[in-house]
């Protein structure tokens, strides 16, 4: 039994035909988000009952401020990170046809955090300021384009891809660790902070400042998604069926760099959530790649949610970075699949 959904993206007519199963596991694990985001909105150093985050969501009570303005965003910016992150995750793991890929693999969050942090560095965009994801979004463009130059040849070739992104982002590991060495201790705590993750004091105008990316690149990706159902034939089987591989990959590596790049620039520089999201989207589904990153958009939302929510209630009165957390979970998890790998 399926069902068929209809998208269009890109001015193209797109059909997913997704089986019963899939779309059970997809809608709950989005109920299972929309539960957990309520529950979370609840908690915080004063507990809040769940008819009062209610009366404070729908009406104006004397909790609508910690509610509406403190927590909703906070809840709504991890939701969105995670989804961004995810999804990014598992196109570039299509995309190189290598399950350890990801944004902070290849390079492109470290290109969002040297910019952020050369930034923060030298005073041009202090914490808060409207520049820094600017320059963080930028500086994961500029990034991209150097991997894409010295990985071209011909054509862009998945293997020189990851080769070249691992090299880059060791090289703008190094920088980053001089330049925090040459500042000052104030600017390199919170040059340092930035780089860990974290959603602390996120406003309406991070979520705002977000979700344009969102609403272009995340129908783009889920559009372009299914091209690596075909790609992982292989180059020959690809073109023989008629798929033009490279400018699938190009819209697939622009898709991936711009929700990464994005979603580090306002929540800073997140390890290891576009490892795990799309692993553990593909344990929980046999479907093709567009109905993977639903999932993995969803589950990438819920890690980073749960991320948050033990980093801001877990050891009170301190509010710690939701990043420690995510790395926690993704580096056994990065272990564990090269041990699979190799077995």
């Amino acid at each position: 039994m399926s069902k068929t959904w209809v998208l269009r993206t890109a001015g193209e007519r797109l059909a997913l035909k997704l089986p019963l199963r899939t779309l059970t596991t997809i809608a709950g694990l989005a109920l299972f988000l929309a539960v957990s985001a309520f529950v979370s909105l609840s908690l915080g150093t004063r507990d809040t009952s769940p008819l009062a985050v209610w009366q404070a969501l729908t009406g104006d009570t004397e909790l609508s401020l910690i509610v509406r303005e403190i927590r909703l965003p906070r809840v709504l910016l991890a939701i969105m990170v995670g989804a961004a992150l995810g999804i990014a995750g598992l196109l570039l793991q299509g995309l190189v046809r290598n399950p350890l890929a990801s944004p902070d693999v290849i390079g492109i969050t470290t290109g969002a955090s040297a910019a952020a942090v050369l930034l923060l560095t030298l005073g041009i965009a202090p914490q808060g300021s409207p520049l820094l994801p600017a320059g963080a979004i930028a500086g994961a463009f500029v990034v991209a384009l150097v991997i894409l130059a010295l990985a071209w040849e011909r054509h862009m070739s998945p293997g020189r891809l990851i080769l070249v992104g691992v090299g880059i982002a060791a090289a703008m590991g190094a920088l980053i660790t001089l330049m925090l060495v040459m500042s000052p201790d104030t600017t390199a705590m919170n040059a340092y902070l930035w780089l860990t993750g974290s959603l602390y004091a996120a406003q309406w105008g991070d979520v705002l400042g977000l979700l344009p990316w969102l609403v272009v690149f995340l129908p783009l990706a889920l559009g372009s998604a299914r091209h690596l159902d075909v790609m992982a034939m292989g180059d020959d089987m690809a073109t023989g069926l008629g798929s033009t591989l490279q400018r699938n990959r190009l819209i697939l590596l622009l898709a991936a760099v711009a929700l990464a790049g994005s979603a580090v620039a306002f929540a800073g520089g997140l390890s290891f959530l576009g490892l795990v999201a799309p692993h553990m989207a593909r344990n929980l589904l046999r479907s093709g790649s567009a109905a993977m990153a639903l999932a993995a958009a969803l589950i990438g939302g819920l890690i980073l949610l749960f991320a948050d929510l033990v980093g801001r209630i877990g050891f009170l009165p301190r509010d710690l970075p939701a990043g420690v957390f995510v790395a926690g979970i993704g580096a056994p998890w990065f272990v564990y699949q090269l041990y699979r790998l190799r077995r």
